[in-house]
């Protein structure tokens, strides 16, 4: 009875005396609750600007082209850099979007053109910070405390993820210019605790670029399928079942609230995360890894479902707060694997792979509820996504079925 609850207090412990890891950590920190306030300011200005559900999936989308096309390469930068600097310099181009921003709103100039343009260079600086920050983490942590540390960085984000929204919402009534200047000292903060992050780079062979050594990363999730079910599963999953790009639509039109009811909304999610991964810091994922990660993701389509039918403000803070418990457990179980897996050579290109998958259900997933919104309506859409999550769901469990039988979470020794 003692040992079962000390252990996880000794491995926090432990995790506080990483140094370098907890750089890291604030660094994510201060990126995170900025990205989480800046998409509130985009995602109400284009709202403003044009009244259009396609457009808001358009800014989802104008972020994710550029990671379809950079993040492998980004994952091979990662390979051969310090993986510190590179997250820092795109932290830096970030800042520089906020500002640009700011200075738009400021002198009555921004427009629709410029959103989408500032979400270019959001996608950029996103499709190289990834695949370093992911591959990052397991060379500041022993590998014993991976698990912990993965979970303990998911309840820092999901602090900030909570912080962001609600706090954007509220310097929002002051002006969208009020957000995009904290959000640019945000990441400039970060930026800084990232640049100071030390690291020991095991020796690599040299080797020079091409195609082979770009899409290496997508050879080696191809051929291990535990790895590949997982990430294609999230993928799937999120693809469907978000709704993030519809929620001014939802505050606004459906439950008749304005910039705070988008904020609150936004970081429903998180408060599920948060209380979900502080849950895992304490009691580590060990056993029933795959049919834990199914069964969260049907309960992350069930919950927007509810959602989607909600015309209560607090039933539908509720659904989204379950639906972010759900996605911790997946996120946690499939970056767990992927790290435990993957050799330090190749972190940086697999990384940028799982990236891909990453991108492609958040951003892409937006535009794909902007497009479906447009067409069967916000409701429609939400809950005609999360029944396909569901499915989607079921269908894993019977195709890629060692990912579904998969029993222990642990480091390999």
């Amino acid at each position: 009875m003692t040992g079962s609850t000390t252990a996880p207090t000794s491995s926090l412990q432990d995790i506080l005396r990483q140094r370098d890891f907890i750089r890291f950590w604030f660094g994510r920190l201060g990126s995170s609750l900025g990205s989480a306030m800046l998409m509130v300011a985009i995602g109400w200005q284009m709202y403003d600007l044009t009244g259009s559900a396609w457009d808001l999936g358009l800014v989802g989308l104008y972020q994710f082209a550029p990671a379809l096309l950079l993040t492998l390469v980004a994952g091979h930068v990662a390979d051969v850099l310090h993986r510190g600097r590179i997250v820092g310099a795109c932290l830096l181009l970030q800042a520089a979007c906020a500002l640009l921003l700011m200075a738009s709103t400021e002198g009555h100039w921004v427009s629709r053109e410029l959103l989408l343009v500032v979400s270019v260079l959001l996608g950029v600086a996103r499709a190289f910070q990834q695949p370093a920050s992911q591959a990052l983490t397991p060379m500041l942590l022993p590998p014993a405390l991976l698990p912990q540390g993965m979970a303990f960085s998911t309840a820092g984000m999901q602090v900030t993820t909570i912080a962001g929204p609600a706090l954007g919402g509220l310097l929002y009534v002051a002006g969208a210019s009020a957000v995009q200047a904290f959000c640019a000292l945000c990441f400039g903060a970060a930026a800084v605790q990232m640049l100071r992050v030390h690291y020991v780079k095991a020796p690599r062979k040299a080797e020079p670029v091409s195609l082979k050594t770009v899409f290496a990363g997508v050879d080696f999730v191809w051929h291990r399928k535990v790895i590949l079910g997982a990430v294609s599963l999230d993928l799937f999953a999120v693809l469907l079942g978000g709704a993030t790009a519809l929620l001014p639509i939802f505050a606004r039109d459906i439950l008749h609230t304005g910039p705070w009811g988008l904020g609150l909304l936004r970081a429903s999610p998180a408060v599920g995360a948060l209380a979900m991964s502080v849950a895992l810091t304490r009691r580590p994922l060990r056993r029933h890894a795959g049919p834990k990660l199914l069964g969260a993701v049907a309960l992350f389509g069930a919950a927007m479902v509810v959602f989607g039918l909600s015309h209560s403000f607090a039933v539908s803070m509720l659904a989204l707060a379950v639906s972010g418990a759900a996605d911790t457990v997946s996120v946690v179980i499939r970056q767990t694997l992927v790290q435990l897996e993957t050799p330090d050579a190749m972190r940086g290109r697999v990384s940028a792979v799982t990236s891909i998958f990453i991108g492609a259900s958040n951003q892409l997933g937006e535009f794909e509820s902007g497009a479906t919104a447009a067409l069967l309506g916000p409701v429609g859409s939400v809950v005609l996504g999360g029944v396909g999550t569901m499915a989607v769901a079921g269908l894993w469990a019977w195709r890629f079925r060692e990912m579904a039988r998969r029993d222990q979470l642990v480091v390999k020794t």
